[in-house]
């Protein structure tokens, strides 16, 4: 369930900022997903207080939001931080975003293409046996051995 901007919660207790679970919980991640995150360096992990635990600004959750949607658009972590990148340097134009969306597009027209080749060669394989028999005999066992039909 996608929740709205207005859905964010402001603040924790005391107006200290959001604890992890409520990142996580808003962004509609796991946890583990927000460290994982604060690992690879696409969010900042706030400093642990001397007593209490770390909290972090509202901001986290629409990075994370945003996160989340590239991963889904077919970018990497590697191409998703320089989008964040582009996204924080007023230098930067549409332009530039626009071009990474077209090669994504390219490299995923790729990707369909070598799928495509790769369910004509199982489709044959399939045909080519008659599912009888020991697998010593089996047609597509016997393919992938020799490197036959190759995608």
């Amino acid at each position: 369930m996608e929740r709205s901007r207005e859905e964010i919660p402001r603040f924790a207790e005391g107006g200290k900022g959001l604890t992890i679970g409520q990142v996580a919980r808003a962004a509609g991640v796991g946890v583990e997903t927000v460290r994982f995150y604060e690992r690879k360096g696409l969010i900042e992990q706030p400093e642990k207080p001397m007593f209490g635990r770390r909290t972090y600004p509202p901001e986290t959750v629409a990075r994370i939001r945003f996160i989340r949607r590239a991963k889904e658009l077919g970018f990497t972590l590697k191409e998703i931080a320089e989008l964040l990148e582009l996204r924080m340097d007023p230098g930067k134009s549409c332009a530039e975003v626009r071009d990474r969306a077209l090669a994504k597009m390219a490299d995923i027209d790729r990707k369909i293409e070598a799928l495509g080749r790769m369910r004509r060669a199982l489709a044959g394989l399939a045909s080519a046996c008659r599912g009888r028999g020991p697998t010593t005999d089996c047609p597509i066992l016997e393919a992938m051995e020799e490197g036959e039909h190759d995608p």
